[in-house]
């Protein structure tokens, strides 16, 4: 690859994934997608926990434009035959992969940028974001995944008005609508997001795995079909830590921690 548009770093348990075109608003072309695709991989290999982020003023402003233009006039040959979109696959990855991702968010996190950011786990946004899904008014229609992530987030009614107006939620709307779970001032996001990635690495990693794989799929489920591979999760074998992390609890040697 000719040019690192994705950056990688590890810091302990946790793996640092950077979107590394701030002149062009971090905004995601294929190139972003294979780089990703990388890391994302090899963050699932060396660490229990990722973060996602993006350098310069923005997360990330959507799908590359220019990039669509070319598809749409004709000027990308399309491929011979049919696979699984590419921004499908990897935020899959991310979405139900082997660890968490916590994604921080500043600036734009329009089309792309959002259904990026909410195949991650938990988001950390600061004062400064501002979240789009313009659509609408370049007359295309959500391909990475949004129809399902964004939706399930925000519910159709947000969604719908988001894409439909153009318009724009500011930070404290976004928290609002559950597209960020913690606020924080300008600056701050990739801090908090790194301070929960690391105290959600010390988890129990076949705990975090049901959590990001088990979870979301019962939430598809009829309730007896969700009841009943809960059953199954909860009669699966447990790993030896969790044995001795219960072990701990009942001596009286782990405490609850209560909230700040």
């Amino acid at each position: 690859m000719s040019e690192t548009q994705v950056t990688y770093e590890l810091d302990g348990a946790v793996a640092l994934i950077g979107l590394n075109r701030p002149e062009k608003r971090n905004a995601i072309n294929e190139e972003v997608i294979a780089q990703l695709r990388d890391a994302v991989n090899r963050a699932g290999d060396e660490a229990m926990c990722g973060v996602i982020y993006g350098h310069g003023g923005n997360f990330s402003a959507g799908l590359d434009l220019r990039e669509a233009l070319s598809r749409a006039t004709g000027q990308t040959v399309p491929p011979k035959k049919r696979r699984r979109h590419s921004w499908h696959e990897v935020f899959d990855l991310i979405a139900r992969g082997p660890i968490p991702f916590v994604a921080a968010l500043h600036g734009a996190v329009v089309g792309g940028g959002l259904e990026l950011a909410t195949a991650a786990h938990v988001r950390v946004g600061d004062n400064s974001c501002f979240f789009g899904l313009p659509e609408g008014q370049r007359g295309i229609f959500v391909g990475g995944g949004g129809t399902v992530r964004i939706q399930r987030v925000v519910g159709y009614t947000v969604m719908a008005d988001m894409m439909l107006t153009g318009r724009l939620l500011t930070a404290e709307e976004g928290q609002r609508e559950h597209i960020i779970t913690y606020l924080t001032p300008i600056g701050g996001a990739l801090d908090k997001a790194r301070e929960i990635a690391a105290k959600i690495a010390q988890n129990v990693p076949d705990t975090n795995w049901r959590i990001t794989n088990l979870l979301p799929r019962v939430n598809d489920l009829s309730h007896e079909d969700g009841l009943f591979l809960e059953y199954m999760s909860s009669n699966m074998m447990r790993s030896p830590e969790t044995a001795a992390r219960l072990q701990s609890f009942v001596d009286g040697n782990a405490k609850l921690v209560k909230p700040e």
